[in-house]
């Protein structure tokens, strides 16, 4: 089959599903590179979709699904195996090292969107609220009870959400709804406001409030300290859960095993996935004993086809074993370091960056067409996009509306100082040949 015929049938055959798809046929990938069916070499600085922490194809991964396909890849979902139990008691174990012991029962599926809709219906069995608090630029899934707590994008055209969900304003230090005497954000003001919103419209059946520790795709937006432990304490207020969603920043990509521990506080209920199966669809629902008991006695129900696969399971294992091993969040700390050094210059040297932000390997700058307006650069982000590409770096540009210049850098936690610096000199060059 042509190249030409290829894309043929991608008009006649395949459905589309968000933005456009990257013009290229990828054949292979290896470490921090794509390569395409022709042979172009590409700097992949998203980690596949924010998932490949590890690289591609890793040699460990690569093993364990060789060795585990051909031992036991799928059950029976009432069947348990033992790499299911003990990535359930690793992740305890790595949580009571975050410190958070009380997280201890794990519930294993395949990804975010599913994990969070478990979360969500465990809140809303255990509570007896059906009520779902949820950021204002938030991003937790396609399925229902995530689509419904999802605001940054994909609400028009389908139908009435889930009743009962509600929005609250995102704390965005370089966009301040609420400002103090000095223009910053006044964060505390802005939660005060919005709980006061949900306790208007509320019904009286608050269940759960999910929120991203970095919210990723609502622009890489990182809440000031404080503040999550200040929405924990709203939420202790009105007997609802706290539900984090670390899909992209848990397991070490921030520089800590998870993003909570820099807040010092401890969910009721945390979802991973993405980094969890390094690649591989793999994501888990963690809890307390005393939420699971809870859940149980009211007959908690969530089968799901894939729930508890072993072939999953242990890739999951092996992500933790080299994690553990290699000391990859303090690599990630180090790696983080550099790679927000090399994003400060770039904004020193170009008036179109207007802000950098994240922690660790999880990093977004904001293009603008003014720095003192802050006017959103949609056009320019699309631009500098394509630039990377044809210089062989593949950036991820935040594809929302009025988000389009706004892009979220997450490398994987293998790559070399060496190759952060070649994508941050890619991008150097994309900006200044756009802005010229």
């Amino acid at each position: 089959m042509t190249a030409q015929e290829f894309w043929q049938d991608v008009d006649r055959h395949v459905v589309r599903y968000g933005g456009t798809f990257t013009p290229e046929i990828i054949a292979r990938a290896q470490g921090s590179y794509v390569f395409t069916e022709d042979g172009r070499k590409i700097l992949d600085f998203t980690s596949g979709q924010m998932s490949a922490i590890l690289g591609h194809a890793h040699p460990e991964i690569v093993a364990t699904v060789q060795r585990q396909v051909a031992e036991l890849d799928h059950l029976f979902s009432g069947m348990l195996s033992r790499p299911v139990v003990d990535l359930s008691r690793r992740l305890a174990e790595s949580l009571a090292g975050a410190g958070a012991g009380s997280l201890a029962k794990t519930l294993l599926l395949t990804t975010g969107a599913e994990a969070n809709e478990a979360a969500v219906r465990m809140a809303k069995l255990v509570t007896g609220g059906h009520e779902i608090v949820s950021f204002a630029r938030s991003w937790h899934g396609m399925t229902q009870a995530a689509a419904a707590a999802t605001y940054s994008s994909g609400r028009k055209g389908y139908g009435p959400a889930s009743p009962g969900n509600f929005a609250i304003p995102t704390p965005n230090a370089y966009r301040p709804d609420f400002t103090g005497a000095d223009g910053s954000l006044d964060w505390r003001r802005q939660l005060d406001f919005a709980f006061e919103l949900v306790d208007a419209q509320s019904v009286g059946s608050l269940a759960a409030c999910i929120v991203e520790p970095i919210l990723s795709s609502g622009g890489v937006i990182e809440p000031p300290p404080g503040y999550f432990a200040a929405l924990h304490a709203k939420c202790r207020e009105r007997g609802m859960l706290l539900i984090l969603d670390e899909a992209q920043t848990g397991l070490c990509r921030t520089g800590t095993w998870y993003a909570f521990q820099r807040d010092g506080i401890v969910p009721d209920i945390l979802t991973l996935s993405k980094t969890l199966g390094a690649g591989l669809p793999l994501a888990a629902v963690v809890t307390s004993a005393a939420i699971e008991e809870a859940a149980h006695e009211r007959g908690f129900l969530f089968y799901t086809t894939h729930v508890s696969d072993p072939l999953p399971a242990a890739v999951g294992n092996t992500v933790l074993d080299i994690l553990q091993r290699d000391a990859f969040d303090q690599r990630a700390q180090k790696l983080g370091d550099h790679l927000r050094r090399g994003l400060l210059e770039l904004r020193d040297r170009h008036e179109v960056v207007g802000d950098v932000r994240g922690r660790g390997l999880l990093q977004g700058i904001e293009l603008v067409r003014d720095r003192a307006t802050k006017e959103g650069a949609d056009r320019l982000g699309a631009a500098v996009t394509r630039r990377c590409f044809e210089l062989g770096l593949h950036m991820n540009v935040v594809q929302l509306p009025r988000m389009g210049g706004i892009f979220r850098i997450a490398p994987a936690l293998t790559s070399t100082e060496e190759e952060l610096s070649l994508g941050l000199e890619m991008l150097d060059e994309a900006l200044s040949s756009v802005e010229s």
